[in-house]
């Protein structure tokens, strides 16, 4: 009789109305509608979908010297990178790095003993099942293979768990000053993307267009077409923009580097 007189959600869809209703009235917080959201919506999405693609994974060669090992570490701040040997497709373990360091005080050691087991998952793997198994293995970081057994993208657990809370910030992400731009240790750039596109071109004595859009996230977006996801890179006006981080359907902060001298697009590998 009470199903009868006021039945229940018969879909997804029907439930994330009545989140968004009680959030109207204010029966919960509009951070927890979303937070509620945000795991409704993961069941439908697999570990495909949210992984940093092959292409763009930062990646350590076991036969590389321990100064370089230590560069890439330091340039892109990951707790964790995929180490491979030969070709990019032969991942042989997973270095933490922190024990990159221990290489410091005892040369002798080989890097190999430091190795962990890398932990694989098919792309179709779901992110509630993933998670699951995440928290139950300990483990933070996936290989992500295709279904020819090829290596497709990696998968963190940070990437999983921004699919429920939203993006996760790092210590950089609150800017200290009014400048949205910052020099990087490698020459290139940090650049906020609610910086202004006068600000960028007095920066990189460039000449962006500045009557379309105010902030150069939005002109950037522009180029793609949508909004852009971590890790992916589009070349305007003689500078090439890769994404560092989003949150809440906009960029918070890109990489930004000249194209007439490139370097490989950092993509976001560890957890930390």
């Amino acid at each position: 009789m009470v199903e009868f007189i006021s039945p229940g959600p018969d879909s997804r869809a029907e439930l994330i109305e009545m989140l968004a209703e009680a959030e109207q009235r204010e029966l919960i917080e509009p951070e927890s509608r979303a937070m509620l959201e945000g795991v409704i919506r993961m069941a439908d999405l697999t570990a495909g979908d949210v992984m940093v693609a092959a292409p763009r994974m930062d990646v350590l060669e076991i036969q590389a010297p321990y100064e370089e090992l230590l560069g890439i570490v330091i340039e892109t701040a990951h707790s964790r990178f995929p180490v491979i040997e030969g070709a990019r497709d032969n991942i042989i373990g997973i270095l933490m790095a922190k024990d990159l360091l221990k290489l410091q005080r005892a040369p002798e050691l080989n890097l190999r003993t430091l190795l962990r087991p890398a932990v694989f998952v098919p792309e179709s793997k779901r992110l509630n099942e993933l998670l699951r198994d995440f928290r139950s293995n300990r483990n933070h970081l996936a290989i992500v293979i295709d279904e020819f057994g090829n290596t497709a993208g990696l998968i963190t657990i940070e990437d999983v768990l921004e699919e429920i809370v939203g993006e996760i910030e790092d210590e950089f992400d609150e800017r200290d000053g009014e400048s949205g731009v910052y020099t990087l240790a490698d020459g290139s750039h940090r650049v906020a993307g609610d910086a202004g596109i006068a600000e960028v071109n007095a920066a990189f004595g460039t000449d962006l267009p500045e009557d379309r859009f105010d902030t150069i996230g939005g002109l950037v977006a522009d180029q793609f077409g949508r909004v852009p996801r971590r890790s992916e890179a589009v070349e305007v006006g003689g500078l090439v923009f890769t994404v560092m981080l989003t949150r809440g359907g906009a960029v918070r902060w890109f990489r930004v580097q000249r194209a007439s001298s490139p370097a490989e697009p950092s993509g976001a590998t560890g957890s930390g």
